[in-house]
């Protein structure tokens, strides 16, 4: 009986830690095309996708605006993405920690592509590659931004894509 008993604690505790995992431990990696699959503009949802890295200061200076917008306009049928440029290698030492420390719950993608001159023009013919840069697009709104948001502006621009 005893050893049943810790059978069953030990499992109790292997499950409870196996559901314990945090959403941020496993960091989803994409190139463009698969990037660009998780967008259904069939679908009236508003999408703001936000082109970012660690170690770029301006990108990291306006990511608390996304993730207010990721809690506050869930409820508009708006998703966040966060599509982090930084480079695989550095997952585990830069990004995920970051993540973590930053408590960022909104949605997080890391677009390894190296065909950069090929897919920076599918996302916009103006864009030249520079971070950060903002995608905000519905069924009916192909919106881009070439650089960093102060909050104000960032909802307005939501705001026209969602009620246009």
């Amino acid at each position: 009986m005893k050893f049943m008993f810790r059978i069953l604690s030990i499992i109790c505790v292997l499950l409870l830690f196996s559901c314990n995992n945090s959403t941020k431990d496993t960091i989803e990696i994409v190139d463009f095309d698969g990037l660009y699959s998780k967008i259904d503009l069939s679908v009236d949802k508003t999408y703001v996708i936000n082109f970012w890295a660690t170690w770029c200061a301006p990108c990291v200076k306006e990511l608390p605006h996304f993730e207010e917008v990721n809690k506050e306009l869930k409820d508009k049928n708006t998703e966040v993405i966060l599509v982090s440029l930084d480079f695989p290698s550095q997952i585990e030492s830069k990004l995920k920690p970051y993540l973590k420390k930053n408590k960022i719950k909104s949605r997080v993608i890391l677009l390894d592509d190296a065909k950069m001159n090929t897919w920076v023009p599918k996302v916009s013919e103006q864009w030249d590659g520079g971070i950060p840069a903002t995608l905000i697009v519905n069924s009916s709104n192909y919106n881009f931004y070439p650089k960093p948001f102060k909050k104000e502006e960032l909802y307005t621009e939501i705001n026209k894509a969602i009620n246009n």
